[in-house]
C-alpha cells in the first residue's frame, strides 16, 4: 500500500450539469448470478443519475478483454454499453477484476479510475476506492494482491490460452472460498483505520466511498472524517440483497434496491 507521502490519486471533477451521481459494488457477476445481472440492467435504464461510478468487483472473475465475446461477457457488455448511451459510466478495478482493460472499457463506453480517486462534486471532495488496498491486518492478500497487480505478472498470465486461465482462476476462487469457510465473516479483515484516516488527510478529504468488504454502512473515523460502505449485489439470494449509494448537493443516501 502507498504510504500517505507517496500516495498517487487521480482526480475526477463533475460538471455542473450532474446533479446525482450514484456508486455501486461487488455485484460479482457470472453465469450463475442472472437475477442480479437483470438487476443491473433494470436500474442503469431507470436511474436518474447522470454518472454512475463501479468501484469494483462486478464481475466474479475477469481473465481477459478477449473472453468479452463469450455469451455471458457480451450480455454484460450489451447492457454497459447500453447505459453508457445515457448516462457516464465509470469503472475502477476490485479484487476480482483487475484484469478487465482498455478493449472492453472501449466496447462499454466507461471510462477507467485509478484506485484511489477523488471526486470533486458539490463542493466537497470524496476519497474513492475499492477498499482491498486498505485491508492491512489480511497480510496473506496484501502479499497475493501485490504478485498479481505486476505488471510482470500479468503479461504472463494473459499470454495463456483463454481456457488456461478460466481453470487457474477457478482455482484461485476455490482456495479462497475454502479458506474463508474457515472463519467467521465478523473475523474478515476490516479497512484499517489508521490508514483511512491517513489517506482522507493525504487527500485533503473528509469522506470516503468503497466497497469490497460486504459490510454496508456508515463509520465515523476521526472528527469530521468518515466512510461510507457499499453493499455487495445478490437478487438470487433470499432475501435479495442490493443497494446504491446517490450523491446530490444535498449529501448522500443509502437507496435499497432489493
Amino acid at each position: 500500500m502507498n504510504s500517505p507521502k507517496t500516495l498517487e490519486f487521480d482526480e475526477l471533477t463533475a460538471p455542473p450539469e450532474w446533479r446525482r451521481i450514484e456508486f455501486l459494488s461487488d455485484l460479482h457477476l457470472s453465469p450463475q448470478t442472472p437475477a442480479t445481472l437483470a438487476a443491473l440492467e433494470r436500474h442503469l435504464q431507470e436511474t436518474s443519475a447522470e454518472a454512475v461510478v463501479l468501484l469494483g468487483d462486478i464481475f466474479e472473475v475477469w481473465v481477459g478483454d478477449d473472453g468479452r465475446f463469450d455469451a455471458f461477457e457480451a450480455h454484460c457488455l450489451a447492457v454497459l454499453k447500453a447505459a453508457s448511451t445515457r448516462l457516464r459510466l465509470f469503472f475502477m478495478a476490485g479484487n476480482r477484476d483487475f484484469l478487465l482493460g482498455p478493449a472492453m472499457l472501449a466496447d462499454c463506453g466507461m471510462q477507467t479510475l485509478s484506485d484511489p480517486t477523488v471526486l470533486c462534486a458539490f463542493g466537497q471532495r470524496w476519497l474513492l476506492t475499492h477498499g482491498d488496498a486498505l485491508c492491512l491486518a489480511d497480510h496473506a492478500y496484501q502479499a497475493f494482491r501485490s504478485q498479481v497487480r505486476a505488471p510482470a505478472w500479468q503479461a504472463q498470465f494473459l499470454a495463456q490460452p483463454l481456457a488456461v486461465r478460466r481453470a487457474l482462476a477457478q482455482q484461485m476462487r476455490d482456495g479462497s472460498k475454502a479458506q474463508q469457510a474457515m472463519q467467521h465473516e465478523d473475523l474478515w479483515a476490516d479497512l484499517d483505520t489508521d490508514a483511512c484516516i491517513e489517506w482522507l488527510k493525504a487527500t485533503d478529504c473528509n469522506a470516503m466511498i468503497h466497497g469490497h468488504t460486504h459490510r454496508p454502512g456508515e463509520h465515523l473515523l476521526a472528527p469530521g472524517l468518515s466512510r461510507h460502505v457499499l453493499s455487495d449485489w445478490d437478487f438470487e439470494a433470499t432475501p435479495p440483497r442490493g443497494d446504491v449509494l446517490r450523491l446530490r448537493a444535498a449529501g448522500l443516501r443509502r437507496i435499497a434496491l432489493a
